[in-house]
């Protein structure tokens, strides 16, 4: 699969689960796409919904870096905005295992598409699509699952319980990856 690892990097430091950085918004109603635009900002970061315009992340530079960033685009918005930084006194399991099951399902939805991966090649096998161009589409596909990976396992700083599972399955597509393409090296005139 390349250079992601299952784990995180070495020398990483797993944040405190009891020091998060919490984002209080107000957004305009309209236009809804401004509120779009946090939710997917917020989403990709990794953060999770405590309450309706209440998002947290595990306390850490970067986070606070990329939450400044919002909170000044929410009020160039005419929005409002607050970032605390806070902890847990009551409840922090909570929000950790809450921080915990949005990885598993990011996790989950990869596991999804890697069977998705799995019935692709079984069907250019079914019908005898061996050329260079469906090898290749292939492998977008897996580069793609691939990028996915590394964004979750970004967000995944305490190392959820579904990662192992995930990083498996994407060896398992690049190895039948792998298969593919010695056939269809075979089947072009390219193989052993």
């Amino acid at each position: 699969m390349g250079d992601i690892e299952a784990q995180a990097p070495v020398g990483t430091i797993a944040p405190d689960p009891d020091q998060w950085l919490l984002l209080i918004y107000r957004i305009p109603s309209e236009p809804s796409r401004l509120r779009a635009a946090v939710w997917r900002r917020l989403k990709s970061l990794g953060a999770v919904y405590v309450q309706n315009s209440v998002a947290a992340l595990p306390s850490g530079d970067g986070a606070e870096r990329a939450l400044r960033r919002l909170r000044r685009e929410i009020l160039e918005m005419e929005g409002t905005a607050v970032l605390m930084s806070c902890s847990a006194l009551v409840g922090g399991q909570d929000v950790l295992a809450l921080f915990q099951a949005a990885r598993d399902s990011e996790y989950e939805e990869i596991l999804d598409k890697c069977q998705d991966f799995h019935a692709g090649l079984e069907k250019e096998y079914v019908a005898h699509h061996f050329t260079y161009g469906e090898l290749e589409e292939n492998e977008v596909e897996l580069v793609k699952l691939n990028n996915w990976y590394g964004k979750v396992l970004a967000r995944d700083v305490f190392g959820a319980s579904t990662r192992s599972t995930a990083h498996e399955a994407l060896e398992a597509c690049a190895q039948a990856l792998e298969a593919y393409a010695a056939r269809v090296y075979l089947e072009e005139g390219d193989g052993a």
